[in-house]
């Protein structure tokens, strides 16, 4: 959560590069083909695909990374989801003039996790509201903790509510470090960096035709930047424009409505 990387200003500009470092690229590789014909070509096939090859496991490797973190992030939010509506449901062992405020308390603890989310990509908006979820649940604890002790709360109230708002607690820990989980940003810049050099050198071996192939060099840039921009779209599901993990959002959405 605290390293962001925007999908379409870095596609947007990993795109500006590659067609600029493909026309250098070519730019060199007819300056060179004048000067010496056959040394010009000579082992750049070695190279190119040597370079091509490490992008490639760069881009698998990033591309694979991201659905498996996100498919995390998921579970965690059914879990959070499970472990709030048990604890709520337990509510039922405490007297019954604690249990309104309290099971207020949990409708508004509910409504501050999803607008703690729904708030980006506003990073800074979302951790003030997290901060207030936090409060919500120390409040939460004391109120409980107060509650069991009345006289007409069930004798095992104790026993059974406190595991459960351990596990309601303990679960947002766990949502917000999972946010935080992605691939180290050099990873990011090596692939920032390794396009261009391969638009670079793809370049240098289209300096043989007279006139510019737009079609490969169009559709080369385009497939990567689309690669990228996926791969970002998953691994920052909430900065992006699509919504690819908002949507997992409605079971804590259903989870509100029930309590009602």
């Amino acid at each position: 959560m605290d390293r962001i990387i925007p999908a379409l200003p870095f596609a947007a500009g990993l795109f500006v590069g590659m067609l600029v470092c493909l026309e250098i690229g070519r730019r060199l590789g007819k300056y060179y083909l004048a000067k010496d014909p056959q040394g010009a070509t000579s082992g750049i096939g070695v190279v190119q695909g040597a370079v091509f090859s490490l992008f490639g496991l760069l881009v698998a490797f990033t591309f694979s990374g991201a659905p498996a973190r996100l498919d995390a992030r998921r579970h965690l939010i059914q879990e959070e989801a499970n472990a709030i509506g048990t604890a709520y449901l337990r509510l039922d062992l405490l007297s019954p003039e604690a249990q309104p405020a309290l099971r207020e308390q949990f409708r508004t603890y509910v409504d501050s996790r999803l607008e703690a989310y729904r708030r980006f990509p506003d990073v800074e908006a979302a951790k003030a509201e997290l901060a207030r979820s936090a409060k919500l649940q120390t409040a939460i604890w004391t109120q409980v903790i107060a509650a069991t002790r009345l006289p007409a709360s069930n004798p095992d109230a104790l026993k059974l509510l406190i595991p459960s708002l351990n596990g309601m607690i303990d679960i947002s820990s766990t949502r917000t470090m999972s946010a935080r989980l992605h691939p180290p940003l050099i990873i990011f810049g090596l692939l920032f960096l390794l396009a261009p050099v391969c638009s670079l050198l793809a370049g240098y071996g289209m300096a043989g035709s007279k006139q510019r192939n737009w079609l490969h060099i169009t559709a080369f840039a385009v497939i990567v930047v689309i690669s990228v921009y996926v791969i970002l779209e998953i691994e920052y599901p909430r900065m992006g424009l699509l919504p690819v993990e908002t949507a997992y959002d409605q079971v804590l959405v259903e989870l509100r409505e029930s309590m009602r």
